[in-house]
């Protein structure tokens, strides 16, 4: 068999049965903590009917207990836990016990929305990432080099929350260039969809920003410090000896090794985009799943702790599944073991 009938084998070769049970345990896993995560939590559900400070505070004992029977919160956690993965398996995620409203009916509401702050900022961060760090590399030691390390580096140590804060400040209140809160004006009367689209963009410009820049600085020093160990490689010599441009060897030679490991990391950091995306969201007042989940958690509302849970983790894990196949067609030597 020739080398190349070989790695056509490798590249069909499906995801192995391990590889897909490991998968399946890690779902398991993930569903049931996102079970027990907010049951641990102090406090339940319905606790602020007890509390005179609270709006929906009731007087009366006997609604609570009612309310509580109605959410199967009066029963033990293991029948809780049955019941919860007799409704994932039924397609329903629940009520949410605060807003009233189907936990499916919210996501579908809010998750358009973390889905356009977040796959332009992980699009947006990566290319720039990519591109920069490639060059920085390159030339490493020259002055470009060691600026874009201390920008970057500042950048990859400032915690989200702050560049969202900074850029809250200035660009918002001291300067008022973008709005401070929100995806849309309200009470707004648009005179076509562009307008509206408009609209969407002029709000999502200062939390774009915020997340985008937290998340450049640790993928620009990966691909950095990758091509730098690329630069020294025997096909990189090679290249060079052949007479090849500069770019060809820095971009079709040095960049295409180099972005193995980085797409890797771009799978797993999906989680970290996920974490920021909640403080960007509720700094900004962003209608996200963001949020949704933070406020969610101050409520202790389940269902929708459960639900918004859930599909954040499930997006992480398709991200990393994704990951698992795909480099194998980016690299053709490796093989899913």
């Amino acid at each position: 068999m020739s080398v190349a009938a070989a790695q056509k084998k490798k590249l069909n070769r499906p995801l192995p049965w391990r590889t897909a049970g490991l998968y399946l345990l890690t779902l398991w896993a993930v569903v049931t903590l996102n079970f027990l995560i907010p049951r641990l939590m102090p406090g339940d559900p319905v606790l602020a009917l007890l509390d005179p400070a609270s709006g929906n505070y009731l007087t009366d004992q006997q609604i609570r207990q009612e309310v509580e029977a109605y959410y199967g919160l009066d029963q033990p956690l293991p029948v809780q836990y049955t019941n919860y993965l007799g409704r994932l398996l039924r397609g329903n995620l629940g009520t949410s016990i605060h807003l009233k409203e189907p936990v499916a009916k919210l996501i579908a509401i809010h998750l358009p929305w973390t889905l356009l702050l977040m796959i332009p900022a992980l699009v947006i961060s990566s290319l720039v990432a990519l591109f920069l760090g490639a060059h920085a590399g390159w030339v490493r030691g020259s002055p470009l080099d060691r600026s874009l390390l201390v920008l970057f580096l500042g950048l990859w140590n400032m915690p989200v929350f702050f560049l969202g804060l900074l850029l809250l400040l200035f660009f918002g209140v001291q300067w008022q260039i973008f709005p401070i809160a929100g995806a849309v004006t309200r009470f707004q009367q648009y005179g076509s969809w562009l307008d509206w689209l408009l609209d969407v963009l002029y709000h999502l410009v200062l939390p774009l920003t915020a997340l985008t820049l937290s998340m450049i600085g640790g993928r620009f020093l990966l691909m950095r410090n990758t091509m730098v160990s690329v630069l020294g490689q025997e096909f990189m010599v090679v290249a060079r000896a052949k007479g090849l441009s500069p770019q060809v060897i820095k971009y079709r030679h040095g960049m295409r090794n180099a972005v193995l490991p980085f797409f890797t990391v771009f799978a797993t950091q999906m989680g970290l985009a996920v974490t920021g995306s909640i403080f960007i969201e509720s700094l900004f007042a962003y209608p996200g799943m963001g949020l949704m989940m933070f406020e969610a958690v101050g409520r202790r509302d389940y269902p929708l702790l459960d639900g918004t849970f859930l599909v954040i983790s499930l997006a992480v894990l398709l991200a990393n599944l994704a990951a698992d196949i795909f480099y194998v067609f980016l690299d053709p030597r490796v093989s899913a073991q």
